[in-house]
């Protein structure tokens, strides 16, 4: 195995393998989670569909990997691995953090001129464009697992299990410092059509600041609310890959 493969299966993970599909789906986890969230999603989509589920360092598998704080390195990163793939018509799904690094990810492949996705799902986060102060990294671990608590999404079993917590609170903490931090350019926009999708109940995202997403393309946009909170991802799952389904026609 080249430096190169080695570095892809770290990063983009294929659960069920596709190499025959037209299209691709590349979905970026949120804050704190990792590739194998998106373990029902490629289970949906292959064999019709290439779906890669990225995984960040520092968690699971790569765990003892330094997380990225910095949406930026992040993104970087990512895009690197995306171009040593094979060009197709992709579409982008990325939900909380995960939205932010997807929009970041296809402004960097536009740049270059090649890999761009055809379209971007943005899942459960405010347009970059917004802004709020948020400070749940500067707090204590209780802090960090109230928050998560309060956004769903993690099994209440994982968050009474003091070993468990103790490997995953780097990669969570590391995440919202990154997402936190964050600064959109103010005239940062990419060419391809952005569906935003939240839940009419999410904490952190409101329907305004959702609706704001319009403002980062030049291509078409739509707006969709389903019932729910910050995961409502999970809830509406059929709902999600009817959104999903759409885009990977549109693509192809």
């Amino acid at each position: 195995m080249t430096a190169s493969e080695s570095s892809a299966a770290l990063w983009l993970r294929r659960y069920h393998p596709a190499p025959g599909s037209r299209v691709r789906l590349v979905c970026f986890p949120h804050a704190g989670g990792s590739a194998s969230f998106y373990l029902p999603v490629s289970a949906r989509f292959a064999p019709g569909a290439d779906v890669i589920c990225l995984q960040y360092p520092g968690r699971q598998d790569r765990r003892f990997e330094p997380c990225i704080d910095d949406i930026g390195t992040l993104a970087d990163r990512i895009t690197d691995e995306l171009l040593t793939l094979d060009e197709r018509p992709t579409v982008f799904f990325g939900h909380s953090m995960g939205a932010v690094l997807a929009f970041e990810t296809a402004w960097r492949l536009e740049q270059k001129g090649t890999h761009a996705p055809r379209s971007v799902i943005a899942s459960g986060r405010r347009a970059p464009s917004t802004s709020r102060v948020e400070t749940v990294h500067d707090q204590s671990d209780a802090g960090v697992i109230a928050e998560v608590r309060l956004l769903g999404g993690t099994n209440p079993q994982l968050l009474g299990d003091d070993e468990i917590l103790r490997m995953a609170m780097p990669a969570i903490r590391g995440d919202y410092r990154a997402i936190e931090r964050y600064r959109c350019e103010p005239d940062r926009v990419v060419s391809c059509p952005i569906t935003a999708l939240t839940g009419d109940a999410d904490p952190r995202t409101t329907l305004t600041e959702a609706d704001a997403w319009r403002v980062h393309t030049t291509g078409a946009f739509q707006l969709k609310v389903l019932p729910g909170g910050h995961f409502f991802i999970a809830e509406r799952q059929a709902e999600v890959n009817q959104v999903i389904a759409a885009e990977l026609a549109s693509a192809g």
